[in-house]
């Protein structure tokens, strides 16, 4: 009965279990999608065990080689778990010599008048019986040898409970002279029947386990052999039960009587043809990763973790190589550099020796700004594009007053732009490095505003044409450890540029695209 109950427990469960159980919550369903159903068909031999049995394993006198056929109905749950409906037809014999007969109202060997005891020499067959089970089943190879080895192999435990229809006939093995013929009169636990071509068939409760090997041979066919040893709810298959036996009487057969013997069993060993359902059908690979664009693979033979790419993790080498692969090409050192201190990066710089505070043009050469001043103003030269020009005054520490030399610089300069009426400044705050950055950004932005306020004050009628920007101590043009090198730091770069151009900022000043 613990046998019983726990069969039928493993296929319910089997078979109410989601598929959301499956590994990492994936569905089959889901975006790798993965064939789940089958169809198998089988043939064989069946060998019954019970009463009537000689031998285990060869046949007795008169008994008959006898087979079955199935079909098969395969859901597989997960890559582990499964179930199906199994559908059988086949036939059973037996044979045993001197079965003693006993008398069921004693319990006393049976004897004939002259005190010999009755012995008899019978066989049976069960020329058709139908069964139908409900199994579930455990895919062992995936349980101990995971999914990467036997990949092709599908090796499973199954079982579960169903029922059977049966009839049996018994026979004298000396003149082979029916003895009996099975009945349905209080003959069942269950007291079906099925009354079928003249014969009245009986129904049981049956209890399959077996063990069965798949190999996949194709995207849709599988080969296997399968083995089932069958438990039925019954004693009568062989139309008798054990110890209470009477042939000639029929005791003890039709009751529902237990004899000393175990209930009747037979197996069925078979070869079993698979075909997998399911849309674009492909065989899981001997060795690799699977590819789940090639089409679906079946769950029998498959897990959906297999169908997910693992994440590429390089190791040192290969991102050394793929950084190798990738570097940009050496950027020229003078590109953030400024010799000269003219704001002219020393790439594009033609002088990068001028002296400090010289006017340069936007290659780097140095210019007399007066004689370019007092060549212009009398010519009134109005042009449509003007030359880059960079130059800077510089601040006492702490301050953002204008210097006198420098208002002088900027009134030439004020001078110089009304005539050109294209050309726009640039003013580009700085500090040095004695104060906190905060600090040094906010004292570079007032030295750009006195600058601004000083150019309008001096006539510069258009804002608009002037731009500013300020850095703090993040731009010096010298070393902040001299006390040369914190005066040159104080400054504001004055650059008047085309008004029709753009630029793009370098750490060293503007280049134009």
């Amino acid at each position: 009965m613990k046998f019983k109950f726990t069969c039928a427990a493993l296929a319910v469960w089997l078979m109410t279990m989601p598929e959301s159980q499956a590994q990492n919550g994936r569905s089959y369903e889901g975006q790798n999608k993965m064939n789940t159903w089958s169809v198998s068909a089988y043939g064989g031999i069946t060998r019954f065990f019970g009463d009537l049995r000689q031998y285990d394993f060869k046949r007795g006198e008169k008994e008959s080689l006898t087979g079955a056929w199935g079909l098969s109905v395969n859901k597989q749950i997960t890559p582990l778990f499964g179930a199906q409906i199994t559908f059988s037809n086949g036939s059973l014999s037996g044979s045993k010599k001197d079965v003693q007969g006993i008398d069921l109202a004693t319990r006393q060997p049976l004897v004939d008048e002259n005190g010999i005891p009755v012995l008899y020499d019978v066989y049976f067959k069960s020329p058709s019986y139908i069964q139908a089970t409900l199994d579930g089943t455990v895919n062992l190879n995936r349980l101990f040898f995971g999914y990467n080895k036997m990949r092709r192999w599908k090796m499973d435990l199954h079982a579960g409970f169903g029922i059977m229809y049966f009839y049996s006939e018994l026979y004298d093995m000396f003149d082979d002279r029916l003895l009996l013929r099975s009945n349905t009169e209080a003959s069942s636990k269950t007291a079906g029947t099925w009354n079928r071509n003249g014969s009245t068939y009986t129904r049981e409760w049956v209890f399959p386990l077996g063990l069965s090997f798949h190999y996949e041979l194709s995207p849709r066919f599988d080969l296997g052999l399968s083995f089932t040893y069958n438990h039925v709810n019954t004693e009568k298959i062989d139309l008798t039960v054990g110890s209470l036996t009477d042939y000639d009487r029929q005791s003890g057969l039709w009751g529902f009587y237990m004899g000393e013997s175990k209930k009747d069993r037979y197996a069925f060993g078979a070869v079993a043809l698979t075909y997998k359902l399911g849309k674009n059908a492909v065989r899981a690979p001997k060795t690799g990763q699977t590819d789940p664009t090639k089409g679906r693979y079946h769950l029998r033979y498959a897990s959906p973790d297999q169908l997910i790419v693992p994440p590429y993790n390089p190791t040192m080498g290969d991102a050394d190589s793929v950084a190798k692969a990738n570097m940009p090409k050496p950027v020229d050192p003078r590109l953030y550099t400024d010799s000269d201190g003219d704001g002219v990066a020393d790439l594009f710089d033609k002088e990068p020796n001028t002296p400090p505070g010289s006017w340069v043009s936007g290659g780097g050469v140095a210019m007399n700004l007066p004689q370019l001043i007092e060549a212009a103003v009398p010519k009134d030269l109005n042009k449509d594009e003007c030359d880059a020009i960079f130059g800077s005054i510089e601040f006492d520490t702490d301050r953002s007053t204008i210097r006198p030399a420098a208002k002088e610089t900027l009134a030439q300069l004020t001078e110089l732009l009304k005539n050109k009426p294209n050309c726009r400044v640039v003013l580009i705050g700085h500090a040095d490095a004695r104060a906190s950055d905060a600090y040094n950004k906010n004292l570079s932005k007032r030295r750009v505003d006195a600058t601004k306020r000083e150019l309008i004050r001096l006539g510069f009628a258009d804002p608009s044409r002037i731009s500013t920007e300020y850095y703090g101590e993040l731009r010096p043009v010298a070393d902040n450890k001299t006390t040369a090198g914190l005066q040159a730091n104080r400054r504001v770069e004055i650059r008047i540029l085309p008004s029709n151009t753009l630029y793009e900022r370098y750490p060293s000043g503007f280049r134009t695209r």
